[in-house]
């Protein structure tokens, strides 16, 4: 069999639409959607850059989230969006390797952030008296850090064995983006050893982050039951089940998609549940940690008036 890194230098992605007119129709709702995500993500990033009202850890850890998501589905739809527009549907080996290595970081980096927030939450509510020092800003600045380079050194070790396993079959990708289990289906090597490493960085990344986002919101939940307030309790509430239900949205299928065996796997199931996590969870995030936040809602307002002052 042909050693397909050395015969070749491009893979094909089969991307996400059917030629169809439903496909046309996906195609459309997609690309609305990533505006949305790309309107959302950035102006939440500036709001919050810019206001001095959110110059807190809180909001300084919210913007690393928009800053991420903004990254991670720009990684992945505009070149999904030129495929089906021009039917030109290659992407060379390193272009492949790059678009891997972003998604992957930008992955991990997301799981670490969001277990970080929900640590700042579980902080503020149940040690309030603590929480200046427990969450400094060289604790978040730190925190922060250690997301990015933690998902890039897991992203990095991926991409790398990736492009140095020999492939020997079909050059077609059955997916939308080079995700590397998908790629790897293409090797002429057996490729368990990866397989277990996909396992356990899964579990770093996105079971433990998960199962400490839950413990911090469970013991949160806890701390507001005890308390006299109505309002509170109810305002907690609602607070913390819509960020779980936002973090499972985003956890599940990930989860579901990278612990499941090659042999149970199914592309056509991988691509749609990858758009849960790498097109709509980016979509939410800005929308539900903004419009749940009077501080966040507040800070927009001000901006709105200022640019419409200076228009007048």
């Amino acid at each position: 069999m042909e050693n397909y890194n050395q015969t070749s230098t491009y893979f094909t992605l089969l991307g996400l639409f059917p030629s169809s007119r439903i496909g046309l129709f996906l195609f459309i709702l997609i690309v609305l959607i990533f505006l949305m995500a790309l309107f959302g993500n950035l102006s939440m990033f500036l709001v919050i850059f810019l206001d001095t009202h959110l110059q807190k850890p809180m909001y300084f850890l919210l913007s690393q989230l928009s800053l991420v998501d903004l990254t991670y589905i720009s990684n992945i739809v505009p070149k999904m969006a030129y495929d089906f527009l021009f039917g030109n549907k290659s992407i060379s080996f390193i272009a492949c390797g790059i678009q891997s290595f972003f998604f992957l970081t930008l992955a991990g980096a997301e799981g670490l952030l969001l277990a970080s927030m929900a640590y700042d939450r579980y902080v503020a509510i149940c040690f309030p008296l603590h929480y200046p020092i427990k969450i400094s800003r060289r604790v978040c600045v730190l925190m922060i850090i250690g997301s990015w380079l933690l998902g890039s050194i897991n992203s990095c070790a991926h991409t790398i064995y990736a492009l140095h396993i020999p492939y020997c079959r079909s050059k077609a990708i059955n997916h939308f983006f080079c995700d590397v289990p998908a790629m790897l289906t293409l090797a002429c090597m057996d490729t368990w050893v990866y397989e277990y490493t996909v396992f356990v960085s899964t579990t770093i990344f996105l079971l433990l982050p998960f199962t400490c986002i839950v413990f911090s919101y469970g013991r949160v939940l806890l701390a507001v039951y005890r308390m006299h307030s109505a309002e509170g309790k109810k305002k907690a509430y609602s607070t913390c089940s819509t960020h779980l239900t936002v973090v499972t949205f985003y956890s599940a299928p990930f989860a579901y998609t990278y612990l499941r065996p090659k042999s149970l796997r199914s592309p056509t199931e991988d691509k749609v549940l990858a758009v849960f996590y790498t097109i709509l969870t980016p979509t939410l995030n800005p929308v539900i940690y903004s419009m749940r936040n009077k501080e966040v809602m507040g800070a927009l307002r001000r901006a709105i008036q200022r640019i419409c002052s200076v228009r007048m």
